[in-house]
């Protein structure tokens, strides 16, 4: 039986989109696929949906039935082989849910990163103590501290992701709403302000406020990011996140409207310019 994994790599996510269209290529089901390997259907979806890490002697397989040539066996091998080496978020498994370890490996990979957010700060901007106090009071049925804190260390190693070499141009629109709403002390808000400035400063980051004054906007409705990716393979991606589980789109229609939406909110709010010294002006008042 496969072992599933709670974060697939990009890799993953790459061959497992490439193991699908040569499957289809070949006019092959995902039936006969399974019988050429003696198991059930579910396990060829799960290899396809990157639920489950790439097993070698099933891709051995595999390719040379749906028409692979030798020379490109060996290549995809290695390429899997190489897909499966665990993340660095994979030490956190014992706290990353299965639903949010794609998002994980999505920013891992992406190019560009766009984000809506119309409740909190986006957890690749918070301070520790900002984090920790959502984590605390939005975390139902789970708020034991040892927990609580293994999710800031992993929120908190997610944000080296902004100042890498090759970082990707993060790129957020917040409601004004997250400003008026106080998380923790007036001290950690200060701070968290703080950090939104710095962030502001940043080549790749750019943070626009929606004020309550410019009416409604297409993203009204929910959170979502948009994720573009610089591997030609994968296409532009968009996660929405709810209570207890997240929605990954990939259609090239939903995508495309969460694009249209996020377009259209960017023109609407406060310029980067304008949007710094908004955030002055609230870090003066606290």
């Amino acid at each position: 039986m496969s072992e599933p994994r709670s974060a697939p790599t990009i890799g993953q996510l790459v061959l497992s989109k490439q193991l699908q269209a040569l499957r289809e290529r070949a006019g092959l089901s995902r039936d006969q696929a399974a019988r050429l390997l003696r198991v059930a259907s579910a396990t060829i979806r799960r290899m396809e949906m990157a639920e489950v890490g790439l097993k070698i002697p099933y891709i051995q397989i595999l390719l040379p039935a749906y028409g692979v040539p030798d020379d490109e066996v060996v290549t995809f091998l290695q390429l899997a082989d190489e897909a499966n080496r665990p993340g660095w978020w994979q030490r956190f498994h014992d706290v990353l849910p299965d639903w949010f370890g794609g998002h994980v490996s999505l920013e891992e990979a992406a190019r560009t990163i766009r984000c809506y957010e119309p409740h909190y700060v986006p957890g690749l901007l918070q301070t520790e103590d900002y984090a920790r106090t959502i984590l605390t009071y939005g975390a139902v049925g789970r708020t034991d501290p040892e927990r609580i804190e293994r999710h800031v260390a992993l929120r908190m190693a997610r944000q080296g992701l902004l100042t890498r070499p090759g970082a990707p141009a993060f790129w957020v629109v917040m409601d004004e709403t997250v400003l008026h709403r106080p998380v923790g002390s007036p001290d950690i808000m200060r701070a968290q302000l703080d950090r939104l400035l710095e962030a502001a400063e940043m080549p790749n980051v750019t943070l626009q406020i929606a004020e309550f004054a410019s009416g409604h906007h297409p993203g009204t409705y929910s959170p979502f990011v948009l994720f573009r990716f610089a591997i030609p393979e994968m296409a532009d991606m968009v996660y929405i996140e709810y209570l207890t589980g997240a929605l990954y789109l990939d259609g090239p229609s939903e995508v495309s409207e969460h694009m249209e939406a996020m377009d259209r909110m960017v023109v609407q709010a406060e310029s980067a310019r304008r949007t710094k010294e908004i955030l002055a002006a609230f870090r003066r008042e606290l």
